[in-house]
């Protein structure tokens, strides 16, 4: 097995490994989003998440980890958008948040 052969096998596992976490991780906000949005008493739009923001960082004495704030939208009114947000770190939620409207 060559050198190139090697790191091109790794590069295509680690890239594999990086889907299946955001996928994952996908999952996890979109059901905190819809969660969060009928406990709140709101009509979540469009459905699912969108990422905004995605970068490593290293928190405490944990490894790196991917820090991952998803956004997505809500109605009060059925007229109005307003932007909520999930916050992710790894696999554990951070924060969620809905606008002034709907607290």
């Amino acid at each position: 097995m060559t050198w190139e052969l090697l790191i091109g096998v790794a590069l295509l596992a680690a890239l594999a490994g990086f889907w299946h976490s955001s996928l994952a991780a996908r999952e996890l906000a979109n059901r905190v989003a819809m969660e969060t949005c009928a406990n709140a008493n709101v009509q979540m739009l469009d459905g699912t998440v969108a990422i905004h923001r995605l970068r490593l960082v290293r928190s405490g004495d944990a490894p790196l980890s991917w820090h991952r704030t998803y956004v997505f939208d809500y109605t009060t009114d059925g007229f109005s958008r307003q932007r909520g947000f999930v916050v992710l770190t790894g696999d554990t939620i951070d924060t969620v948040g809905l606008g002034p409207r709907a607290v």
